[in-house]
């Protein structure tokens, strides 16, 4: 079990971790990205399913070569304030995790130059250093963050009364249902109604007063 803690924040990545939604950076590359664009759209809007939205997506990625994903990486540019947020929870004794229906090929190395304490994404499925266009394993959808919450919550030793989800599409609505504080961040509409706190500003150090932090 890990080291407990005395509380828990867990955050969306795409759009709320970093800027960027990975997603549409790999689509730049194979040519699909308007197509992609209008898929991610109408799925952070809860217009689609999101497992399946996310097949459609990664299907357009096929025979792209894994040097892209450090390409990608290099594009992505981490929220104003991230660095600050997470430093004043562990500071004050809570852990910091993020979970992605993007990708850990690109986000690994950010969250841990980020030092999160922990981290959940998609893997791309991979023949001979090309892209095959499918998702390798289950898909992080929305009752996968859910159940993340959960779970680091219970591994930390931290009630769900003292954990906070951070997000901005509908794939966040479930982790922000079961936290004791949920928070849109510059949000689509659904998200900022289901929201206990909407924060419009892009940065992420607003987090910290509703914490009681500074």
């Amino acid at each position: 079990m890990a080291r407990p803690a005395r509380f828990l924040v867990v955050l969306d990545v795409d759009s709320t971790l970093i800027e960027n939604e990975v997603i549409e950076l790999l689509a730049e590359e194979a040519g699909s990205l308007d197509e992609v664009a209008d898929i991610t759209e109408r799925a952070m809007n809860g217009e689609l399913d999101f497992a399946a939205s996310l097949r459609a997506r990664v299907a357009t990625l096929t025979g792209l070569s894994t040097g892209v994903f450090e390409r990608a990486r290099q594009r992505v540019t981490v929220t104003n304030g991230a660095e600050r947020l997470i430093e004043g929870v562990h500071s004050a004794g809570g852990r910091v995790g993020v979970v992605s229906g993007g990708f850990h090929e690109v986000l690994d190395p950010i969250a841990e130059e980020l030092s999160l304490w922990n981290w959940s994404a998609n893997r791309l499925a991979v023949l001979d250093d090309r892209l095959t266009g499918e998702v390798d394993g289950p898909i992080i959808d929305a009752e996968a963050k859910a159940e993340a919450l959960r779970r680091w919550a219970g591994e930390l030793g931290v009630p769900m009364s003292r954990t906070v989800a951070i997000g901005d599409g509908a794939n966040d609505l479930k982790m922000m249902a079961i936290a004791g504080l949920s928070v849109a961040f510059d949000a689509k509409e659904p998200v900022r109604r289901a929201a206990a706190v909407s924060l419009d500003q892009r940065d992420l150090g607003q987090v910290l007063p509703l914490l009681g932090l500074r």
